[in-house]
């Protein structure tokens, strides 16, 4: 059986083959790509190609006043839009990024494919999916969090127990892991922040990854798809997981803009306007 997450694949503003981009989301149904904040950092920040690249984003990016905040929005939508178009075999500056009431990112018009975005430092982190629904988080390996007491705001009751048993020097990697999984499993279902960490959990490092409710007990099942791994970008290791929904009603695997649509749909809907076609026809022969 295929894996549903394989790795992160390195991507840059030029010189990236996209086929295998490409080939990973025909084969695996999900394609994880990730870049260089300072690859994807816009060449002409007022140029009229950003500007286009950007669309319904423009507005946004130019009210940005911290310039390396507004390059990192400017380069985290270039990724995604040139990752999505790759896939599309459409033009970036087609696609359009529109926003959820939690802010989750989606593509208008294309149902066919799901995205997810994460940054954090130089990293730049996307996930497609043609599966159903998709999300991505990614931190600093070196974080320190456990010695600060968060894992009393990440943690499950169940959680905080098997970390506390842990040796010392794995409870801040494996409460990182905790992390990363709840963002992008938060990212995938639309909830953000709004679904607290502390409700759901899931098991430790080593086994099948499942979403747990807080007693430890199992709390959704094989529909979901999960992968942590620690990914080295410039010199800096990340701890990266992706999250991944299989909506159950098969995998798209022709993503192509042009083509989106299956066989059987286009047979059913060719079939239904030329049944319309020949009814209206035929009516106005007779009504002359």
């Amino acid at each position: 059986m295929t894996m549903a997450i394989g790795d992160p694949l390195a991507v840059t503003v030029a010189g990236t083959n996209w086929t295998a981009v490409r080939t990973e989301l025909a084969a695996r149904g999900t394609a994880l790509v990730h870049g260089r904040l300072d690859d994807w950092r816009p060449a002409d920040p007022g140029g009229a190609a950003l500007r286009a690249t950007l669309g319904r984003d423009w507005v946004r990016y130019r009210d940005i006043t911290h310039e390396e905040i507004r390059d990192q929005f400017a380069a985290s939508r270039l990724l995604l839009k040139h990752a999505a178009a790759a896939a599309l075999e459409a033009e970036p500056q087609d696609l359009e990024l529109m926003y959820g009431p939690t802010g989750r990112p989606y593509l208008r018009g294309c149902d066919q494919i799901d995205i997810s975005l994460s940054h954090t430092d130089d990293l730049l982190l996307v996930g497609l999916t043609t599966r159903g629904l998709v999300g991505v988080d990614a931190e600093r390996s070196d974080r320190r969090i456990y010695s600060r007491g968060l894992d009393r705001h990440i943690c499950t009751p169940h959680e905080r127990l098997l970390v506390s048993e842990l040796p010392e020097e794995e409870r801040n990697p494996s409460l990182l892991r905790l992390w990363t999984l709840k963002e992008a499993y938060s990212k995938a279902i639309g909830q953000g922040m709004r679904f607290r960490f502390t409700e759901f959990g899931f098991g430790p490092d080593g086994r099948p990854t499942q979403v747990q409710r807080p007693d430890g007990t199992p709390g959704a099942g094989d529909e979901w798809s999960f992968r942590t791994c620690l990914l080295v970008s410039d010199g800096l290791e990340f701890c990266v997981s992706a999250a991944v929904y299989d909506a159950g009603l098969g995998r798209t695997v022709d993503a192509q803009i042009t083509t989106m649509l299956d066989s059987d749909a286009v047979a059913a809907l060719t079939e239904a306007l030329e049944g319309e076609w020949s009814h209206d026809y035929w009516s106005q022969v007779l009504d002359h």
